[in-house]
């Protein structure tokens, strides 16, 4: 059995105990109790987090022991950075671990370790600046949803701690229990590590319901036109009521939020699987190779060819 330790400071962000949800569910769909998933903090006893609930912990001490190491972070790293003695109990048990993950601003207690010298790592957008100013040593990507390298392995804020959650579980059972276990979550759609923190679909927010309709109905159907007349029905609305309507919530045209989608659908293919480009493109609604890389370099600024590069390079 992989024995799952989390590791919380007092105060830690409470979006951190979801993911012990992803353990219980793979052992679920397997049938069979394969993570054990116990939690630990200095001194033991109730550890509070960030919403107020109190968690009962046990003591870590040198003897303690995980194949897996979760520490979690809090809301504010900087303003209540980890002790000293958490931090050198960190350095010894990741040593003998198989893996140690830093989720969300668990990176700063990680780096505060020295752990992350010399290795790429991400945490929440709006800390990544602080984590590379703090520790210049660590290569910090503040675009990643989540980064493996090595043994250790670091992830973005809030919701993409489920992301990495279930990237170790992919690691230890296979793809097919992982994107089990995402659907029973309920989860939209199991992210890469390599994809970007940011949404298209945030981006855009739209102001009303039938315009985030409107762009559910082409998030969906990437594969097929997608013209004004089609997403104007979906909105009830005339072509031209509905390009000044949309334009005035997302602040594009409706044809720019289509090819924004498409393009953050086929970059996601392109990091996360083995498609031909011509799939890709097909899949995604382009016309064909061509045409995706026209929109790539226009996007994004490198071909389709560099971005599935990157990706290979970053699964290293």
């Amino acid at each position: 059995m992989h024995r799952i330790g989390y590791v919380l400071p007092e105060g830690f962000q409470v979006m951190t105990f979801a993911t012990q949800s992803v353990f219980e569910m793979a052992n679920l769909q397997a049938g069979r109790p394969l993570y054990q998933v116990q939690s630990y903090a200095l001194g033991g006893g109730s550890v509070r987090a960030s919403a107020g609930i109190e968690v009962q912990a046990l003591p870590l001490t040198a003897r303690s022991s995980a194949d897996t190491w979760m520490v979690a972070g809090r809301v504010s790293p900087l303003a209540a950075p980890a002790e000293p003695e958490l931090l050198r109990l960190l350095d010894r048990l990741a040593a003998r671990a198989t893996r140690t993950c830093a989720l969300c601003t668990g990176a700063f207690v990680l780096a505060d370790a020295g752990l992350l010298d010399g290795r790429r790592a991400t945490t929440h957008w709006a800390w990544a600046e602080a984590l590379q100013r703090r520790h210049p040593a660590v290569h910090v990507e503040a675009d990643r949803i989540y980064i493996t390298d090595g043994p250790v392995w670091t992830s973005a804020g809030m919701t993409a701690e489920l992301d990495l959650a279930l990237g170790l579980v992919e690691k230890d059972l296979g793809a097919d229990l992982a994107r089990s276990v995402a659907h029973s979550l309920v989860m939209h759609q199991r992210r890469s590590g390599g994809q970007s923190q940011h949404s298209e679909m945030l981006r855009l927010a739209p102001k009303s319901d039938r315009i985030q309709q409107v762009l559910e109905h082409a998030r969906q159907n990437l594969d097929q036109p997608l013209g004004v007349e089609e997403l104007a029905g979906v909105a009830n609305l005339s072509p031209r009521q509905f390009s000044r309507v949309f334009t005035a919530e997302t602040g594009q045209s409706p044809a720019k939020a289509v090819e924004g989608l498409r393009l953050e659908a086929a970059r996601h293919l392109l990091e996360s699987s083995r498609h031909p480009i011509e799939v890709v493109a097909r899949q995604t609604g382009f016309r064909d190779r061509r045409h995706l890389r026209e929109a790539f370099v226009r996007g994004f600024g490198v071909p389709p060819q560099a971005v599935r590069r990157q990706a290979r390079v970053l699964r290293v």
